[in-house]
């Protein structure tokens, strides 16, 4: 045997244990370098997705350690949004201290709009009352209107300022005070909003008196009548101010006291403070979405009750603690007194001479388009039109029906005119709506240029001409009617043609003949109970104005026909007041014709501010088609 084996088995032995521990302490490490990662993933505890304390967006991931499988390891995305604070009612003491802010001027209310315009998107309401100067017993334009919003936030809004267009009412104000998705709660606030109509021109529209609400909430309490003074010391424990030295005062005055504003604001934060109560919106309590409560929440609760006038019934209370029923009585009509403590309108159940503005009006019981359509033979589309007249095409046989929706209409004969393009204010669908405001329902035409002054225009200018009668609704009517009065006015100053005055009058009351027919009735009821001198007199006044001598004898015959004397008697001088302004326009030809009714068609966007005017609709509507066709000589035949 040879010595090299013995060492060689030994040499081999020691490098094979070397190898050996070697990898053993390879593998030994490599665990120990496995373990922490493992347990890092795997314990949710101990490494929790990081939150940013700015409610920021953060991105958690973990990386995918070695030999695990894909399913047990996935990128996890932690991402919080900020959600805005629940939106708390505070509490009436909280309300009623806010101090009220004082606005005169469109830039003083631009500062402030966008706050209220923030609150109003939280809570679509608004407490609403007027205040203005009663001189004997006749009350004057509104001096002041106070806004507040759930919050306390009190406007104060100076009318004076905007008097007699001495700086325009601005845009947000006038469109919050008409949008129907803004509640304006108050005690009488439909009244007041018919002053502000005839006053100034300004629609209220959505509007909830507080004493239905009140007479609706079986549940509460009204012991003392329905005044806001009465409902705020039952439902809300709150006492008003109505001292007659307060609410008599100046309200027209260059500064308002402290106590005026103080007085003022607190109806308006009253107002919104009994609505909340009694719709169980309580103080402290959250409302029902972090964004608010909807506009369609809150009128469905008032359902039946918007934009009606309250129509007197009584104390509030149809029964008596007793639970016996109150006996009603037509000769005392109860409605609030003066020291009630608010400023009330007459008994609305009485006959009163002036109707507020927008009563009265009758608003169209079926849509006024109904977006049909008539083609020429060839397929050019013509205008649009009712389906009536549609019908009656297709009735005549001198129309083949194209489609029934939309409606159309192909003519089996040459139209007379063609649209000179489709970009054509007639071929435009238009939505039943008011072009003001936006309301589906209770609309009525309105002519932008008034019909005293259109009907005096040329044929050429008014045949099939509806580009000038648009829909509004009974308030925007009413307030555009009001506006209209004073462009009137203004014209009828231009053009030296009064209205109301003797010129203007068609017929006119003629004094003798007046005086003949008192005699004769005096004769005909009284002739025997007259002194002898007195008959004589009358019997003489008749014969002179009959051309009867003095010895023919007055028959009873000839004295009744004396007594139904026609007074009346046309007035030879009288030129309507729209007849002459036209007539004045017309001097300057076509182009002063088309000046008018341009301006009649500014009138209305400026003092209206539209919204929902129907597509191409213009104030330079028809005018180059008119140049173009009939040129600037054309003859003018007024009508």
């Amino acid at each position: 045997m040879s010595h090299r084996g013995p060492l060689t088995a030994v040499i081999t032995t020691v490098l094979g244990a070397t190898l050996g521990g070697l990898l053993i302490w390879r593998v030994y490490r490599t665990k120990r370098k496995r373990l922490p990662s493992i347990q890092k993933v795997a314990d949710p505890v101990e490494a929790p997705c990081p939150v940013n304390k700015d409610f920021t967006a953060v991105e958690c991931q973990y990386t995918k350690p070695p030999n695990v499988q894909e399913k047990e390891f996935k990128a996890v995305e932690c991402q919080t949004t900020q959600q805005p604070p629940p939106v708390q009612i505070p509490s009436y003491e909280q309300l009623l201290g806010v101090k009220p802010v004082m606005v005169s001027s469109e830039e003083e209310w631009q500062q402030l709009w966008p706050l209220m315009e923030k609150e109003l998107s939280v809570f679509p309401v608004l407490g609403l009352d007027c205040e203005w100067v009663s001189v004997k017993g006749r009350t004057s334009a509104v001096s002041l209107l106070q806004m507040a919003t759930y919050s306390g936030l009190c406007v104060l809004v100076r009318l004076l300022a905007f008097r007699s267009g001495q700086q325009p009412f601005p845009l947000s104000l006038m469109e919050v005070l008409r949008d129907p998705h803004v509640l304006k709660v108050g005690v009488g606030c439909y009244e007041d909003g018919k002053r502000l109509t005839r006053d100034y021109g300004l629609s209220l529209t959505c509007t909830v008196d507080l004493r239905y609400l009140a007479l609706r909430q079986r549940q509460v309490t009204v012991n003392n009548g329905l005044s806001l003074k009465s409902l705020a010391e039952d439902l809300l424990n709150v006492s008003l101010d109505k001292s007659l030295e307060l609410r008599c005062s100046d309200w027209e005055a260059d500064q308002l006291t402290l106590q005026q504003m103080a007085y003022a604001a607190r109806d308006a934060q009253v107002s919104i403070a009994l609505f909340l109560h009694l719709l169980g919106l309580h103080p402290e309590a959250s409302l029902e979405s972090p964004s608010g409560s909807s506009y369609s929440e809150l009128a469905s609760r008032c359902q039946g009750l918007v934009d009606v006038p309250f129509r007197g019934r009584g104390d509030g209370e149809d029964r008596t603690p007793d639970g016996e029923r109150r006996r009603r009585t037509r000769k005392t009509p109860t409605y609030e007194s003066p020291e009630s403590g608010d400023q009330q309108v007459p008994d609305p159940r009485k006959n009163n001479k002036r109707k507020p503005l927008g009563v009265g009006y009758s608003a169209r019981k079926s849509p006024l388009y109904d977006n049909c359509f008539l083609h020429a033979p060839d397929g050019q589309p013509l205008c649009t039109c009712d389906k009536k007249k549609a019908k009656w095409y297709l009735d005549k046989g001198i129309g083949v029906l194209q489609s029934e929706e939309p409606f159309v209409v192909r003519l089996l004969f040459e139209p007379s005119g063609r649209p000179d393009s489709q970009q054509d204010y007639y071929l435009t669908a238009k939505e039943n709506l008011c072009v003001v405001c936006g309301k589906a329902d209770s609309y009525i035409r309105k002519n932008i240029v008034p019909h005293e002054y259109r009907r005096h225009f040329p044929t050429e200018m008014k045949d099939h001409n509806s580009h000038d009668i648009l829909l509004l609704c009974t308030s925007c009517h009413a307030a555009s009617n009001v506006h209209d009065s004073f462009l009137k006015q203004r014209l009828a100053e231009e053009f030296s043609a009064p209205q109301g005055c003797e010129e203007g009058v068609r017929l006119l009351e003629d004094l003798d003949r007046r005086r003949v027919r008192s005699a004769a009735r005096a004769l005909l009821t009284a002739r025997e109970e007259l002194p002898e001198q007195r008959r004589e007199e009358l019997q003489a006044l008749i014969k002179s104005f009959l051309d009867m001598n003095e010895e023919q004898e007055l028959t009873e015959e000839v004295v009744q026909q004396a007594g139904s004397l026609e007074t009346r008697i046309f007035n030879e001088a009288y030129v309507p007041h729209g007849l002459k302004v036209v007539q004045a326009s017309a001097e300057q030809g076509l182009r002063g014709l088309m000046d008018l009714e341009r301006r009649w068609r500014q009138h209305f966007l400026t003092t209206m501010q539209p919204r929902h005017l129907p597509p191409l609709w213009s104030v330079d509507h028809n005018h180059s088609k008119f140049l173009r066709k009939y040129g600037e000589d054309l003859p003018i035949k007024l009508n």
